[in-house]
């Protein structure tokens, strides 16, 4: 019975692995245990932070508005609820990229929103 070499895989794992730490510091870009272990805290990171990312952005977002519809004499909380209750149906990331870039379209939002 021939016997089964696994070098060769095992090689291309470890190498693989190592292509995936390219950029870190160190040693951990070159040797395989540490590398293998910075990647297990690196993919827990992203993992983590994709979802804080989208708490970040909403928060951020939400200043904005609030911050645009002060100008125009109305809080945040009144502004969302109006605008809820005239069933407009913009989402927070549209109002503050309108509140930035066309604050004259945002305020007769704000103005019909009042009325």
């Amino acid at each position: 019975m021939v016997r089964v070499k696994r070098g060769k895989t095992a090689h291309k794992r470890r190498k693989q692995l190592l292509k995936l730490a390219k950029g870190f510091r160190w040693s951990r870009k070159s040797k395989y245990r540490l590398a293998k272990e910075s990647l297990l805290h690196a993919f827990k990171y992203a993992y983590r932070d994709r979802r804080t990312k989208k708490r970040e952005f909403r928060k951020l977002w939400q200043i904005q508005i609030n911050a645009a519809s002060r100008k125009s004499g109305i809080t945040y909380s009144k502004f969302i609820n109006l605008l809820k209750n005239k069933n407009i149906e913009l989402d927070r990331k549209v109002l503050a990229k309108l509140a930035q870039e066309h604050p004259k379209i945002f305020e007769e939002i704000v103005e019909y929103v009042k009325t």
